[in-house]
């Protein structure tokens, strides 16, 4: 009985607070006028730093710094230009590993990633919709804005979607674990052979402490090619001015997902050992891949962005997985006019 006592005295108190939150003095209709709703009036180049990100790759985890810049011309093509690199050896795992372990004479390669590309727009319009913006007054500052549920109300306002055809060229090199790798062909060192006399590369070797210890061996890949996708990129640009004193109200977000089939070739390095030089032709690698993305920004002169990538990557062959994810901060951007008009008095 007591139970049910609780009960009922919890569902009045719950009650209680939604009576309360819905009768907030602030939640009185307001009504706004609309400042611009333009998707097509975006800027046309967008200069992004990327100070951080981050790279789950099976082949080496990595992460560091890069830039990205993407071009708009006019509602038919956009262009994509992308480089990183890893910050310093110790965010290079594989070829941080390869240093301190690998008993080969081959050189780690730094990790390095290229990208350029263009989208197509196969079909570009805009639709009826709504955004949602949330209410915010300046007085709402500090600890008044945090500890609020803040309201928020629904504009009308066009979307423009973008469907386009990706094509581009991409470049990575990276240092890689070749003992795994084998392993994951279920295959030995010993498909290492010598060029000149095929005898397999040595399994083990003794160091200056007479031990007998297992030889390890890391390797350098080299992967160059294309991609070839589709996207599809959802774009906001309006602004509305409230009443009630709250702030203007602005969604400018440019949204794009896209899907690519990546083709490239991979280089493997031979291994070079005791002045010796050993085939890599046995290591299997996989010519095709293929990634899911996405990539948000939006049309300010200086904001930030975010992106993130999954995927199979071209490479040695079982170690091509990966997802990444990246941050863009700052970004700039300008729609590259910068005449004035001139009126004679």
């Amino acid at each position: 009985m007591k139970r049910q006592h609780y009960f009922l005295i919890a569902l009045l108190f719950f009650a209680a607070l939604s009576a309360t939150a819905q009768n907030r003095a602030d939640q009185n209709p307001v009504t706004y006028e609309e400042l611009y709703d333009e998707p097509y009036e975006i800027n046309k180049l967008f200069v992004q730093f990327q100070p951080i990100y981050g790279e789950m790759f099976v082949t080496n985890v990595n992460a560091g710094f890069g830039l990205e810049v993407a071009y708009y011309m006019a509602d038919k093509m956009d262009f994509r230009v992308h480089a990183r690199k890893a910050y310093t050896q110790k965010f290079d795992l594989a070829r941080d590993i390869a240093d301190k372990n690998s008993n080969v004479a081959n050189i780690p390669n730094v990790y390095n990633y290229y990208e350029l590309g263009a989208t197509y727009h196969i079909k570009d319009f805009d639709i009826s919709s709504k955004t949602k913006m949330y209410l915010y007054k300046k007085s709402y500052k500090g600890d008044k804005w945090a500890a609020r549920v803040p309201l928020n109300v629904e504009i009308p306002c066009k979307v423009r979607k973008i469907y386009g055809a990706r094509l581009g060229g991409l470049y990575f090199d990276t240092a890689f674990d070749v003992n795994r790798s084998l392993e994951k062909q279920d295959k030995t060192t010993e498909v290492l052979v010598d060029k000149e006399s095929g005898a397999p590369i040595p399994t083990t070797f003794v160091d200056s402490n007479g031990e007998t210890n297992d030889l390890t061996i890391f390797g350098n890949m080299s992967v160059a090619g294309a991609y070839v996708g589709g996207s599809m990129t959802w774009i906001k640009n309006v602004a509305v001015d409230f009443d009630n004193k709250y702030v203007e109200g602005v969604d400018d977000l440019i949204f794009t997902a896209f899907l690519d089939i990546l083709i490239a070739p991979t280089s493997v390095d031979d291994i070079i050992y005791n002045g010796i030089t050993y085939s890599s032709e046995d290591i299997e690698t996989s010519i095709l891949g293929f990634r899911l993305g996405m990539d948000g920004k939006f049309n300010r002169t200086l904001s930030w962005g975010y992106g993130g990538e999954v995927g199979v990557r071209p490479g040695v062959k079982g170690r091509g997985f990966y997802a990444l994810v990246k941050i863009s901060f700052p970004i700039y951007s300008t729609n590259l006019n910068y005449s004035v008009e001139a009126f004679g008095k």
